[in-house]
């Protein structure tokens, strides 16, 4: 009886096992994704009708506004091919639906708009570093608004990752940089802000709401709001008209299917390996980034960026987790 039991344990233990080393891979390919799907943006926002000089701060919101109702298609296409669809229409007016879309409104047009102008302003392979911040964002803001205490480890880290960002823009790069590239970094750190509120409002959500309806509630929520509240305040209607029918536009659409993949294997990663494990490999999308920068575009790789990237992500682990239980795959709990 006791070797049937022993067997049990030892064959439980080897699928969590099994499992958690699942969802770190999912959660490294949420990263990877990411940091694909960044420059892939930026390359979008070179071109027509992006590209005008006049439109540097419509034309990327005009991007964010295409990317965000575009991904909602997409992961409303898997949330019906999953059975999920009714539950999208539930959760919409739900309290924690409320949470969630407020917490849209922090991510879409202060998140990822901002991402897209900082992104055109000073390229993705500075601006990726910065944003990667935002979890420790999140960690201040829930310290302040949710009374959580944060850890002497975690201190360090968000030093690290200040430290991180100073090196990264402590020299800009000498070729191909845009005269407002400082301005960019700073709308990054914005961008940066605008997700961190928004994962502590949508962690609220996200305790009562299926995350994959959440995200989609999210991005719903968010291109509703550019398209009839952003976009004609701005007079975007008219680049958001020229876009849809240009060779940039088809380049956001691929992007948006790029995010929505990236965030379902985020999501996932995080039920089957844990948030601080998953999101230790998902911000590594920052390297990621810079990898896919230089195999793709001309962009000037600096010791700086590398060592600014390498920082950050080392103070983002210590953030999110203590290093020797991300690294302890038997306690999978």
């Amino acid at each position: 009886m006791m070797t049937t039991s022993a067997t049990i344990a030892q064959l439980k233990e080897r699928h969590d096992l099994a499992f958690a080393k699942k969802g770190l891979a999912w959660a490294l390919g949420s990263g990877m994704i990411w940091g694909l799907e960044g420059v892939v943006l930026g390359m979008a926002l070179a071109l027509a009708p992006f590209a005008d000089s006049p439109l540097w701060l419509l034309a990327p919101l005009t991007a964010s506004c295409m990317h965000d109702c575009t991904a909602a298609l997409w992961t409303l296409a898997y949330n019906w091919r999953t059975g999920r669809l009714r539950e999208v229409g539930r959760s919409i007016f739900s309290k924690p639906g409320r949470f969630v879309c407020l917490g849209a409104l922090c991510g879409g047009p202060i998140g990822m708009g901002g991402y897209l102008v900082a992104l055109k302003l000073a390229g993705p392979a500075y601006v990726m570093p910065i944003t990667s911040l935002y979890p420790a964002v999140a960690s201040v803001l829930a310290m302040i608004f949710l009374k959580e205490r944060i850890s002497r480890r975690a201190w360090l880290g968000l030093g690290l990752c200040i430290a991180g960002a100073f090196i990264i823009g402590y020299t800009p790069p000498e070729s191909g940089v845009s005269d407002h590239f400082y301005l960019g970094l700073g709308i990054a750190l914005l961008a940066t802000i605008g997700w961190g509120s928004e994962g502590v409002l949508a962690t609220y959500g996200m305790d009562l709401i299926d995350p994959t309806v959440a995200l989609n509630i999210y991005q719903i929520v968010s291109g509703v709001f550019y398209l009839f509240v952003m976009l004609p305040l701005l007079g975007g209607w008219i680049v958001l008209s020229s876009a849809l029918t240009s060779t940039s536009g088809l380049i956001l659409v691929g992007a948006a299917f790029l995010g929505s993949c990236s965030y379902l294997l985020w999501y996932r990663a995080m039920n089957m390996t844990g948030v601080s494990r998953a999101m230790a490999m998902n911000i590594t999308y920052a390297l990621w980034g810079i990898l896919f920068s230089a195999l793709l575009t001309d962009v000037e790789i600096t010791r700086n960026l590398i060592a600014g990237a390498v920082v950050i992500t080392i103070g983002m682990v210590l953030v999110v987790g203590n290093p020797k239980e991300i690294a302890n795959l038997r306690n999978v709990a």
